[in-house]
């Protein structure tokens, strides 16, 4: 299960990213969004988690919570849809 993760703290990296969905399963793998030229957070993420039931889990708890004053969304991620050119 792919999760998104937005709102975040521009200080939250990977790793504590991964530390607070770790207490509900596994992690396939975590990756922040970074802008290319400065390096910085662009405030989102994605978890993956093999286990679908506890990517869910996570999704209910952690969904609205707070992370250094900034309420975060987690939500099932949406797969891009190719965008059509004419």
């Amino acid at each position: 299960m792919n999760i998104f993760v937005g709102g975040l703290p521009f200080k939250v990296d990977e790793k504590e990213l991964r530390e607070i969905f770790e207490k509900y399963g596994e992690l396939t793998s975590v990756k922040l969004i970074v802008d290319k030229q400065s390096g910085r957070s662009k405030g989102f993420g994605f978890v993956e988690m093999d286990d679908e039931a506890a990517g869910q889990q996570a999704i209910e708890a952690l969904d609205g919570t707070e992370l250094y004053g900034r309420k975060i969304g987690v939500r099932i991620s949406e797969d891009k849809k190719p965008e059509r050119r004419f």
